[in-house]
């Protein structure tokens, strides 16, 4: 065990035995650290010298802190719409729970060290291509003020893993309000084991939503919570254009925060049939499929939920968790609204926003217009040039007549010009991780060694907001000839 002190614990372990199972990390040949989150360190309490040969140690599951007690988490999920009953940490570690100075509860999890009795035949390692890419996006989802799982650390293990190829192999250390997900409870209902079921959801409510402990119905009010949460988060994701890429129930979380960047990326121009993954061949993650994706995930996780809400009348439990999934559209269109009001500049509501809303979609789509600095020109033609954001297309015949339209609706709304040019540009990002970068950014460290690229690009997008001198290149759609973008699953 690691002799490094700080506030740990492992709640997990205690209170769902029967829920995973208890495994070390592989022990590796030369731990070293290749990105390290000092910031969020300090955050979490956490002490000083992580970033040593030691912290390697501890941070890849060879050395863990004192009183850990390792386990792989058992979980179910629909994948691609099948349901495949268990799944579970095959390539991850629970190492335990960081308490932060605030009292916050934080699990620390490994990606990437060795396999588990879930691996179902894989070598259970990452490398660091990948690895870095969770680091680099997670973060910079951060900083967008989304919901998101956190890089604490990136490390190479001094071994060669076989991906096409040799590649340096790597762990991913990473924090979240917790790893409970829709498939935790998927695990326990398709086996019909209700106790084991009610066990983990208490554990969940306890944990994220305490206010619910004590009430008659807190396993409708927990889905309830649930479906608000990740409403929140997709219409986050939509309103900056993020693909996650591969929502299956074992990836959405009972948290809300966003999880596993496989094959994410960001759309560059607005397309709803926008897909990046090389696993999604008919388009099921698509962009524009992300909102009814979610509804669907929460249906699921309702079913799961649906022996614990009403027992004794399985057909009034059944009742109310269909109202609540059926409110799920309208409840999303809501929060997409308000994210939208405020990229547009809005900063009442009338009923009509909607409908310029749509109108706006339908001027972008197909004329090829980067997403990302639309919405940045935009802000400029609210002071009056609208010269850049014109410039954006081929043919503004479309764009120009719902510019009027906009400036009609802009007339009524309360907001001072220069403060809604103000807020605009802080909701309205100008960096963001645009896949040519990222895909340089991880060439050069992983074939080259080379993370200067990486720690630029990652200092670039921890402001994203903030237009800086010398970030030109940054800000930029990808070249003509960058091509079609494909992402894989590789953490």
């Amino acid at each position: 065990m690691s002799d490094f002190a700080f506030r740990f614990d492992n709640s997990y372990a205690r209170e769902l035995a029967g829920c995973y199972v208890p495994w070390r990390a592989d022990r590796v040949p030369a731990p070293r650290l290749v990105a390290f989150n000092a910031a969020l360190a300090a955050e979490l309490g956490l002490p000083a010298g992580l970033d040593s040969p030691a912290g390697a140690a501890l941070l890849c599951g060879m050395d863990p802190p004192v009183g850990a007690q390792p386990l792989a988490q058992a979980y179910a999920g629909h994948q691609f719409g099948a349901f495949s009953p268990q799944l579970g940490d095959g390539r991850a570690l629970l190492l335990g729970e960081i308490v932060d100075p605030r009292g916050r509860r934080f699990d620390l999890h490994l990606k990437g060290s060795g396999p588990t009795p879930f691996s179902r035949g894989g070598d259970g390692k990452a490398v660091l291509g990948p690895v870095l890419r969770e680091y680099l996006v997670a973060e910079a989802m951060h900083a967008l003020g989304i919901p998101t799982t956190r890089a604490l650390a990136a490390l190479t293990t001094g071994e060669a893993v076989r991906r096409e190829g040799l590649k340096p192999g790597a762990v991913l250390a990473r924090v979240a309000a917790s790893h409970l997900r829709v498939g935790t409870l998927q695990f326990f209902a398709a086996r019909d084991e209700h106790g084991r079921l009610r066990r983990v959801a208490d554990y969940a409510i306890a944990r994220h939503d305490p206010d619910l402990v004590d009430r008659d119905d807190c396993y409708l009010a927990f889905l309830a919570r649930v479906i608000d949460r990740q409403v929140a988060l997709v219409a986050q994701w939509m309103a900056v254009g993020f693909v996650h890429g591969v929502m299956n129930t074992d990836n959405m979380t009972l948290s809300g925060e966003t999880i596993d960047y496989g094959p994410c990326a960001f759309m560059d121009h607005y397309a709803p049939a926008t897909v990046f993954s090389s696993i999604d061949r008919h388009g099921r993650y698509a962009y524009g499929n992300q909102p009814a994706i979610l509804q669907w995930n929460l249906a699921r996780l309702a079913e799961a939920l649906l022996p614990l809400i009403d027992p004794d009348n399985p057909d009034c439990a059944l009742a109310l968790a269909v109202a609540e999934i059926e409110a799920v559209p309208e409840r999303y269109r809501a929060a997409w609204l308000v994210r939208m009001r405020a990229k547009l500049g809005l900063a009442s509501a009338e009923a009509g926003d909607g409908a310029l809303v749509d109108g706006l979609l339908a001027a972008l789509e197909g004329q090829g217009v980067d997403f990302t600095l639309f919405f940045r020109h935009l802000a400029r033609a609210a002071e009056g040039d609208e010269l850049p954001l014109l410039a954006l297309f081929d043919n503004a015949r479309d764009i120009t007549a719902w510019l009027l339209r906009w400036r009609e609706r802009l007339l009524r709304d309360p907001q001072e010009p220069a403060a809604r040019v103000a807020a605009m540009n802080r909701v309205n990002p100008l960096y963001i991780p645009r896949n040519h970068l990222v895909e340089v950014v991880l060439q050069a460290a992983e074939a080259e060694g080379d993370l200067g690229p990486f720690r630029r690009l990652l200092d670039v997008l921890a402001d994203p907001y903030t237009e800086r001198p010398g970030l030109d290149d940054y800000a930029r759609p990808a070249p003509d000839d960058f091509g079609p973008y494909v992402t894989f699953c590789g953490t």
